[in-house]
C-alpha cells in the first residue's frame, strides 16, 4: 500500500511539475520574455529564423499550450483520487496523451504563423 502512494505522488509531481512548466513556458514565450533559445519552445527552423517568427509562433501556441499544461496538472491530480491504481495509471496515460497533443496542435500552428511572417 505504501508503494502505491509512492507511485501516486510521484505521478502527481511529475505531471503538475510539466503542467506548470507548459504554463509558464507558453506565457513567457508570447510575452518574449522567453527569447530564441536552443532547450525550451517551438524550435524548428521556421521559428528559429528570427525573433520575429519566434514570437509570433508562441503568441499563436499560447492557448493550445496552456490547455496542454492544464491538462498535466488535472492528471496529476488524478493520481490523488483514491481509485484503484490501474485507474489512475489508464487517467494518468489519457492526460498526458492529451496533453501531448495539444502540445503537438501548437507547434503546428504557432510553425505555420512562423511561416507566414517568414514570408512577409
Amino acid at each position: 500500500m505504501e508503494n502505491e502512494w509512492m507511485a501516486r505522488a510521484v505521478l502527481f509531481v511529475v505531471m503538475v511539475g510539466a503542467g506548470i512548466l507548459l504554463i509558464w513556458m507558453a506565457n513567457a514565450a508570447a510575452s518574449g520574455r522567453l527569447k530564441r533559445n536552443q532547450l525550451a519552445g517551438i524550435r524548428i527552423p521556421s521559428t528559429m529564423a528570427s525573433e520575429e517568427a519566434w514570437l509570433a509562433a508562441h503568441v499563436r501556441a499560447r492557448g493550445a499550450t496552456v490547455c496542454a499544461g492544464v491538462i498535466s496538472i488535472l492528471g496529476g491530480a488524478f493520481a490523488l483520487v483514491p481509485v484503484p491504481m490501474p485507474v489512475v495509471t489508464i487517467g494518468v496515460l489519457l492526460a498526458a496523451v492529451a496533453a501531448l497533443g495539444f502540445v503537438l496542435y501548437g507547434a503546428q500552428v504557432g510553425g505555420t504563423a512562423a511561416k507566414a511572417i517568414s514570408e512577409s
